[in-house]
């Protein structure tokens, strides 16, 4: 499981923690747009102390309430649904929130929230091989 620190530099708000592109087992359950019961077995896009970015098929409607669990760890956290995407292959870029920050969840060091590649403690691949 790579992990890859990345920025946003739009105008809009300020992220609340870090993302780091990072592809978790998850098992969401709850209830579609429709009102019926899902289960879907899927992985992370995307996490951050807060919650994550996840591709999946059920339809879900902006709040409702998903129980997301770590696949490795077994453990469990409810979410709501915070962004609807784009749809792709069939799947809905869906991002769900924590109902309180989490950032032990995921078992991953997160970057300070000052972070950026022009950070002096972020590495090139030139610096690191000593290229100049």
């Amino acid at each position: 499981m790579a992990q890859n620190p990345v920025t946003t530099s739009n105008s809009g708000a300020r992220r609340r923690s870090q993302r780091v592109l990072m592809q978790v087992p998850l098992r969401l359950r709850g209830v579609d747009a429709q009102g019926q019961n899902f289960e879907e077995f899927t992985e992370t896009l995307a996490i951050n102390a807060h919650g994550a970015l996840v591709l999946l098929a059920a339809r879900v409607t902006s709040g409702s309430v998903i129980q997301m669990r770590h696949n490795k760890t077994e453990e469990e956290q409810d979410c709501h649904v915070a962004f609807l995407g784009p749809v792709r292959t069939g799947k809905s870029e869906v991002g769900l929130e924590f109902s309180a920050p989490r950032p032990t969840f995921w078992r991953v060091a997160f970057p300070p929230e000052d972070w950026s590649p022009k950070h002096p403690e972020a590495r090139t691949v030139s610096s690191a091989r000593g290229d100049k």
